[in-house]
């Protein structure tokens, strides 16, 4: 994309983290920011703290795992901004444990948020985004899209290797059809509190607190994401220039990601298959 002064974005999960980087370097930018996340009060916190910069911004509580949720927000962007430009389908969670001991409720939760979200956002918002002249999707990934070793993290290993699926997929659709709409994947090790995820869980979604197992692995995640994560603002500044470079791939500590990957490729052709990490 040439320019982003003027135009539209549209930030799930944009509350805290990750979204509130990408929203407020937006509004940076010179775009009219909308901003989506399920928690209300954190939400509208986040678009007062747009605004009180100058910032064209509004706030829509979503819960992305419903498309008629997604539908809103993308009804509510168009009427107060007239178009949409961007998307950023970030809204992520998390909960787990050992695989026989996660229960179908915490399955369906973080592939309805995780996966879904992001189709839901692909669906709804790409109408509108071809539209325009020139436009971009971002997905949120991550290093779990490329490595299934983290323990206790089944359903959200398996909700990230296939957004990354999605991504490459209607990347290569668009690519192959000569559209103006292009898709990026963005992989964080970020400082936000995605190892509190389930601090929005729903009441049917059991706690995985008390889990020792999994204590020990977000114990080390915080831990490593305090020593090596960016902060927010340092993702959304990756995100800028991959939209302004059509850049598929926004990854950061990329030779993690392509260890993982050459392990596998290793396994593929018979050789050792990859150890589980223990914290």
């Amino acid at each position: 994309m040439k320019s982003l002064r003027g135009k539209v974005a549209v930030v799930t999960g944009a509350a805290s983290g990750v979204g509130l980087g990408l929203a407020e370097r937006f509004a940076k930018e010179g775009m009219k920011v909308v901003l989506a996340d399920v928690e209300d009060t954190p939400l509208q916190e986040a678009v007062e703290r747009i605004r009180a910069r100058g910032s064209e911004a509004i706030a829509v509580r979503t819960d992305v795992r419903f498309e008629e949720e997604v539908q809103r927000l993308a009804d509510a962007a168009v009427e107060a901004f007239g178009g949409v430009h961007v998307l950023c389908n970030n809204a992520g969670v998390e909960t787990g444990a050992e695989f026989s001991a996660i229960a179908a409720e915490s399955w369906k939760w973080v592939l309805d948020v995780n996966l879904w979200g992001v189709i839901h956002g692909c669906r709804v918002f790409l109408p509108l985004l071809r539209q325009q002249e020139e436009a971009h999707i971002v997905n949120t990934g991550s290093g779990a899209s490329f490595s299934a070793q983290l323990p206790t993290f089944a359903p959200y290993i398996t909700s990230k290797f296939a957004v990354l699926g999605l991504s490459e997929s209607l990347d290569m659709e668009l690519r192959a059809n000569n559209e103006s709409v292009r898709v990026s994947f963005l992989a964080p090790i970020a400082k936000t509190r995605m190892p509190e995820a389930e601090r929005n869980r729903p009441e049917n979604v059991p706690s995985s607190e008390g889990d020792a197992l999994r204590g020990k692995v977000l114990d080390t995640i915080r831990a490593v994401t305090a020593q090596i994560g960016l902060e927010p603002a340092e993702f959304a500044e990756l995100v800028v220039d991959a939209l302004h470079e059509n850049r598929f791939f926004v990854v950061v500590r990329p030779e993690d990601s392509v260890a993982a990957l050459e392990q596998r490729i290793a396994w593929l052709k018979g050789g050792p298959a990859p150890e589980q990490a223990r914290p």
